[in-house]
């Protein structure tokens, strides 16, 4: 006999005040001396809540009921807020965005770091709170999610779709009209795609069964204008992409660089594949302050272009440098900063444990004439040696931007046995920056601390420390 699942109780707590705003976005409040998790809901809210999971010391629910709205919301500009899962800050003014953003970094540092702190520099809000990527990924579904309305219309609707994954689910894709986090033409390259695909009857992908054959679309944008588009199959049909492909260019002759990747295996990424260029160059530029930065299929680059040269400034000011410095770039990725430094000190040594992103770095500083960079691939705490200390000299200054899992410790030591004057510490992830600061506490000091806003209408939030040497 078929055993029956356990049918869950939802509780509902009634007239529940959210308080205020914490880690990843979510929101807090309180129930009987618990603290309650909550999404979708804003400072100042008075909502009836249904407990989704509960634990001995918290909960999490979510709003099935609003009493109150709270002041500092706004009307969310996406039709498709609440259901995508990207940009969830919509629905706060940006103002209130930057106020708790600086407030995660704060309540990081002091909780997590427990380090002595300078006041901090306001939070540098970005210019664009909207179409600011210059990158997008978008996926194709045979299946596409439906709403909520759709389900309740009774109506057939279109479900081959081009859009996001659904919040949590690899394999639901929600079929988008307007985005407004990549400036034009990426909507109507998407809805052009998409058009002429459902149009000529080329298949969409199956996720779960793995069959199909348009799997992904990515377009870049750049501040130099140009722009690429690369379409990604399961398998090759030349007829099929030629097709599709001449069309995007007859439509589009902005499209500097129009690639595709025949892509058969069982997730979508092309790092160990060819990027075939069928029109234009394989790459496109970026540029800060004349300096242009070679961005191909495979190459990362910051996805807001214009508050990276924000935080890249005041990396630089952070560094202090004179011109005579050996500066030490950690975790450089295509070597953006090592490049965008190099001009203002005397040498940059970069590592990073990707090596195309070292080639990429390396022709960063070809195309730039510049000739006092040098670049190791390989993992940080081997890379960073005795042995490289030794050939190139202990740094004056360190750079270091680790993924979100921060610095391995065996790097902190390191850092500390180097003991360089200053060390620039740029995080995506307030909270291991904040266990990596407690670390080099114990030879330096955190002089200053700048958040910067790279992601308007998300919880992200990136943050700039200058550690000082302690003087003994």
């Amino acid at each position: 006999m078929r055993k029956q699942k356990k049918k869950i109780n939802f509780e509902i707590l009634e007239n529940i005040r959210i308080e205020e705003m914490v880690a990843e976005g979510k929101c807090l409040a309180r129930h009987e001396n618990m603290v309650v998790f909550v999404g979708g809901v804003a400072p100042g809210d008075v909502v009836d809540l249904r407990v989704t999971r509960k634990k001995k010391s918290f909960m999490e629910a979510e709003a099935v009921r609003f009493h109150a709205y709270s002041d500092v919301r706004v009307q969310p500009f996406c039709e498709h807020f609440g259901t995508c899962g990207g940009c969830k800050w919509q629905h706060i003014g940006y103002d209130t965005q930057l106020f708790y953003k600086q407030k995660q970094v704060q309540d990081n540092l002091e909780r997590i770091g427990k380090v002595a702190l300078p006041p901090f520099d306001p939070i540098l809000g970005s210019a664009k709170d909207r179409f600011y990527r210059n990158k997008l990924e978008f996926t194709f579904s045979n299946y596409g999610w439906l709403t909520n309305e759709q389900i309740k219309s009774g109506e057939e609707h279109e479900r081959r779709a081009l859009g996001f994954h659904m919040p949590g689910r690899f394999d639901k894709i929600l079929d988008i009209q307007n985005c407004y986090l990549q400036p034009e033409p990426s909507n109507s390259i998407r809805l052009a795609v998409r058009d002429y695909a459902r149009a000529n009857n080329l298949v969409f992908f199956d996720k779960m069964r793995m069959t199909g054959w348009l799997r992904n679309l990515i377009v870049r944008t750049a501040n130099t204008g140009e722009l690429m588009v690369i379409l990604q199959v399961y398998h090759d049909d030349q007829e099929a992409l030629t097709g599709i492909l001449d069309h995007l260019a007859a439509e589009f002759p902005e499209i500097t660089s129009l690639q595709y990747v025949v892509n058969g295996k069982g997730n979508e990424t092309f790092h160990d594949l060819p990027v075939i260029c069928y029109k234009g160059l394989p790459y496109i530029h970026e540029e800060m302050e004349g300096i242009r930065f070679r961005v191909g299929a495979k190459s990362f680059y910051q996805t807001n272009a214009d508050q990276a040269y924000e935080l890249y400034k005041l990396t630089r000011e952070f560094a202090g440098l004179t011109g005579n410095e050996l500066v030490y770039d950690l975790y450089t990725g295509a070597g953006t900063i090592a490049n965008f430094v190099a001009r203002q000190c005397r040498e940059v040594i970069g590592i990073e444990y990707v090596p195309s992103a070292i080639e990429d770095a390396k022709i960063n500083s070809q195309i730039n004439d510049i000739t006092n960079t040098t670049f190791y691939a390989g993992d940080m705490k081997d890379i960073l040696s005795d042995e490289l200390i030794e050939r190139h000299g202990k740094p004056d200054v360190v750079i270091t931007d680790p993924p979100r899992a921060g610095m391995d410790e065996k790097v902190v030591a390191k850092l500390l046995q180097v003991h360089a004057n200053r060390i620039v510490y740029v995080s995506c992830n307030p909270a291991t920056q904040a266990r990596d600061l407690e670390l080099l506490s114990e030879k330096y000091d955190v002089t200053r601390v700048q958040p910067v806003d790279m992601f308007p209408q998300t919880h992200h939030v990136e943050n700039i420390v200058l550690l000082t040497r302690r003087i003994t």
